[in-house]
């Protein structure tokens, strides 16, 4: 499967490896949910739960804000 960006133009470089940027760039446009859970424990015993649900997109200005 090749990448592509938003215009459907191919990101590949020349070498065939897709750059950090070009990566980035697809994922900001589509927009990407990041979740996980982490728990603390000592012996058995559940001391700290941590969960995190982000969601990663790009931003576009839509005009003039006045």
């Amino acid at each position: 499967m090749q990448p592509y960006d938003s215009a459907g133009q191919s990101i590949v470089t020349p070498t065939g490896q897709t750059s950090l940027v070009d990566i980035l760039d697809r994922v900001l446009a589509t927009g990407v949910v990041v979740t996980g859970d982490v728990t603390i424990s000592i012996a058995e015993v559940d001391l700290i739960h941590l969960s995190l649900n982000a969601l990663l997109a790009s931003a576009v200005g839509g005009g003039d804000h006045r």
